[in-house]
This record gives C-alpha cells, structure tokens and sequence, in this order.
C-alpha cells in the first residue's frame, strides 16, 4: 500500500473565503468607520463646507511637524475634557494620527465615538497624507513634497480605486 502526501493547503485559501453577502456586509461596514487620505483630501477641496472637520490627535510636538490643514489639533487624552468645546456633534469626524503602525487615531475615534460623536478613522494618518503629496501646515507655514509613487499616482489625480 502507498500513502499519497498531499500538498498542503494554498495558504490563502486555507481559510474559505467569506461567503459574498457576509463580504458585501464586512465591507460596507469597514468604509462606515473609515476614510483614505485622497478621499479626505477631495473632500476638504470642495469649496464651502465639507461637511466633516478633520482631527489630529497627536502631541503638540507632533503638530508642529505637520498637519493636515484646517484640521482641529486635539490630543487623544484631551477629547473627554475638551472635545465638546471644540466640536460640533452634528458633524462628523475624522481622526488621524501618524499612520499605518499608530492607532492613535483609533483610540481618538473610540473616546469620540463615546462622547457620542460620529466619527471615522483616516487611514494611513499623517504620513500618507505626506506620501501621497497634499498639502501640510508647520509652524513655519505650508509645505509639500512630491508624491511617492508607490502609494499614489504619477501622472494622474486619482488612482481609479
């Protein structure tokens, strides 16, 4: 008798793939709770309002570095005393931190989210806002830096994501 060794399982598929309806509901729920930087950014170039204001809730040394301009600077451990001084609960909110290995804008988004304000979280924070070539406030005035192309396009302004 011979035994057979079977080869082991694709490693992507190890793990079924969702069933569609579930995937469609996982989905749609991720883009509920979260925004990409070049979506924040065409959203805060349409003139007048719009309709969202965008937080920072890193340090004051961090600011100063960079920040999104026009955004409101709140650190995460200051939003129970003071967010509700600063902002507006009938518009909803876009916290960033530094990026993708910070979850500072998470815990921002949670401690919001708990004072009762609508909220969603910007992926990839400050730097792929930087790497992507928007636009950045310092202390010293407005600054910006060609776009990496391994995070957006060269010859075009939008990814056609």
């Amino acid at each position: 008798m011979t035994t057979q060794l079977t080869a082991p399982a694709n490693p992507v598929l190890r793990v079924a793939p969702a069933a569609p309806a579930d995937a469609a509901a996982y989905f749609r729920a991720s883009l509920v709770f979260h925004a990409d930087v070049s979506d924040v950014a065409s959203g805060l170039a349409v003139d007048g309002d719009p309709g969202f204001v965008v937080l920072d809730s890193r340090s004051t040394a961090s600011w100063d570095q960079g920040h999104v301009p026009g955004a409101v600077h709140l650190p995460t451990a200051l939003i129970a005393e003071q967010a509700e001084q600063l902002l507006d609960k009938s518009v909803p909110v876009v916290t960033y931190c530094w990026g993708p290995g910070c979850n500072g804008a998470t815990r921002a988004a949670l401690a919001l989210a708990e004072l009762g304000f609508q909220v969603k979280e910007m992926l990839g924070g400050f730097e792929y806002w930087v790497r992507e070539g928007f636009e950045f406030e310092t202390w010293e005035g407005r600054d910006k830096r060609a776009a990496d192309p391994l995070t957006a396009p060269v010859d075009s302004d939008d990814c056609g994501c």
